[in-house]
């Protein structure tokens, strides 16, 4: 630790790392200190300079007397570190207060120059939330205020105080929530002190700034990366989304995380700072990054990572066209190799797109294994995964052989089930969301005396697509099970079929229907964009489905019928 001078306070600074790597500036919020960032630091110090530093009256840095906690004192003190690192420019890290400062910092002439990049994690801008107050949908506006309902209480006299010294700090040693845990250094041993002080951060700023229009939210042309924890308690979608606008050059980026992102999810908020930084000190682009970038050119997928099963023929085949269509970048996996190459090669011909043929049999569970191992090592996690490689065996079920059953199995469900327990593991563990697409059938929900194993099989999806749905739901991930009814594809050529062969009839009845898979590949798009739960698809889905519901008694009258 090293001491700093500004004006009539002492500022604690605290340095990790290299001095001769790029510097990274980290600054707290409240009621925290620099120890909030320990486990980020851990991360960062072998590839950078990090610096930290006690603000004012927190921590081991001194208190102002007259209680001046504006943002013109604020500026004066992270000017003052800056000047004692040393450096022309550092990248600036803030979270929550350290997050407004930062904001604060880029929108001001003579400090924006000395900042490389500044990335944001739980706090906007208070001139940029002061015209969203303003200006924003009543709807929204109101939902942030309810959210912000403790600012008021801070600017109580006396009162706050009295909460901070009885029952807040026995609430906060209990767990932060979120998955964050007390743990030595966060809450401080100063956390009373620091509390109390730090009132005067809402009370020497709210009001003026809140009420002052002529104050400008446009910031310098700094790059900014802004990282949305989806989970925030105090800080809505809307408002943060509300700051583009100010921004010139920004990308934004999720984490389903709560407040102390950088508690819960150190590993993902050090990524991300030491990715953004290197990026802008000249490293190429990830693909998560030109997704985040706000404003580029692309499509409604751009720079998505989209995996389809079963993508040779059919509905897989128009679902991977359609989002290569939209700027996804494709991998056509299906157990015909020729056949996925096939799909490949047209997109990036027909389409200008990015595609990649694999084989695998999605039954196989070393094959799925290895092909999930090898798309993530050589592409990354796929952003959105759709679950559509299926097969049918036609005919009454005492005609059903042993084998029928398991081969259906085995691919309809068991396909289904080691991409979603693969492909989900690897999307919850990068932490940044994502979306999984099952595709089930009208069968889901619609027995028939016809189509026996492939309607449990797709029952079976739909049931698991509910049950993952509500698993993944906290970490950002949508499940969607896609249901069409008849759709004119290959699949009653290729079907198996049992006691009367009945598939040039099969065949002439899909044709007939004239329900192309590109309107199907379309529901799943918007399943995707909207995350919809469960999507019956055409006239006779959604009949088949709403009637399920209504009288489950008549479904099983219908599936009588050949």
């Amino acid at each position: 630790m090293r001491w700093v001078e500004s004006g009539d306070v002492r500022l604690a600074v605290f340095e990790d790392g290299d001095p001769a790597r790029p510097t990274l500036l980290l600054v707290h919020g409240y009621p925290d200190t620099h120890r909030v960032w320990d486990e980020v630091v851990a991360l960062l110090r072998d590839r950078f300079h990090v610096v930290r530093y006690d603000v004012r009256g927190a921590g081991a840095s001194t208190e102002p007397w007259d209680r001046d906690y504006g943002f013109d004192r604020l500026m004066d003190d992270l000017s003052a570190v800056l000047d004692a690192v040393g450096k022309p420019q550092v990248h600036l890290v803030g979270h929550d207060w350290g997050s407004l400062q930062g904001w604060e910092a880029v929108g001001r002439p003579g400090i924006l120059e000395r900042v490389a990049s500044y990335t944001s994690i739980g706090g906007p801008g208070l001139r940029q939330a002061a015209h969203f107050l303003r200006h924003g949908r009543r709807r929204e506006v109101a939902a942030q205020l309810v959210r912000s309902w403790y600012i008021g209480g801070f600017m109580i006299p006396r009162l706050p105080e009295l909460m901070w010294s009885t029952i807040l700090p026995r609430l906060i040693a209990q767990g932060f929530g979120d998955g964050v845990t007390a743990r030595a250094g966060h809450p401080a041993e100063t956390l009373v002190k620091d509390a109390h002080n730090g009132l005067w951060l809402y009370r020497s700023n709210m009001r003026g700034t809140l009420a002052d229009p002529d104050l400008s939210p446009a910031v310098g042309d700094v790059p900014v990366q802004l990282i949305e924890a989806t989970r925030d308690r105090f800080v809505t979608p809307a408002l943060l989304t509300s700051i583009g606008q100010w921004v010139p050059r920004l990308w934004h980026r999720e984490i389903a995380a709560g407040h102390w992102a950088q508690r819960s999810h150190p590993e993902l908020v050090a990524g991300m700072i030491a990715e953004f930084a290197a990026h802008v000190d000249g490293a190429p682009s990830s693909r998560e990054l030109r997704r985040a970038r706000v404003g580029a050119p692309r499509g409604a997928f751009g720079d998505r990572l989209v995996v389809v099963t079963g993508a040779g023929s059919g509905i897989g085949l128009a679902t991977a066209r359609a989002f290569a269509a939209h700027g996804g970048e494709v991998v056509c996996a299906d157990i015909d190799a020729d056949a996925a190459a096939r799909v490949a090669s047209g997109i990036v011909k027909d389409l200008g797109g990015t595609a990649w043929a694999k084989q695998v049999d999605v039954a196989n569970i070393d094959q799925m294994e290895d092909f999930s191992r090898n798309i993530i090592s050589e592409y990354g996690v796929p952003d959105i995964v759709v679950n559509n490689a299926g097969i049918a065996v036609a005919g009454p079920i005492l005609d059903h052989t042993v084998d029928d059953w398991r081969r259906t199995i085995d691919v309809n469900l068991w396909g289904v089930v080691h991409g979603c327990r693969l492909f989900g593991a690897a999307m919850v563990e990068r932490g940044q969301g994502g979306h999984i697409v099952n595709v089930a059938s009208l069968a889901a929900f619609a027995p028939s005396r016809m189509l026996p194993a492939y309607a449990v099989s797709k029952a079976a999806v739909k049931v698991l697509s509910d049950c993952l749905r509500a698993e993944l739901a906290g970490h950002g991930i949508g499940v969607s099970a896609v249901c069409p009814g008849f759709v004119s594809t290959p699949l009653a050529r290729h079907a198996t079929y049992v006691g009367r062969d009945l598939r040039e009839a099969a065949v002439r009845g899909l044709a007939r229907r004239r329900y192309p898979p590109e309107r199907v590949a379309a529901h799943i798009l918007r399943a995707v964009h909207r995350n919809q739960a469960v999507v019956p698809v055409n006239l006779e889905g959604k009949i088949g489905y709403a009637l399920s519901r209504i009288s489950p008694r008549a479904m099983r009258g219908l599936a009588r019928l050949g």
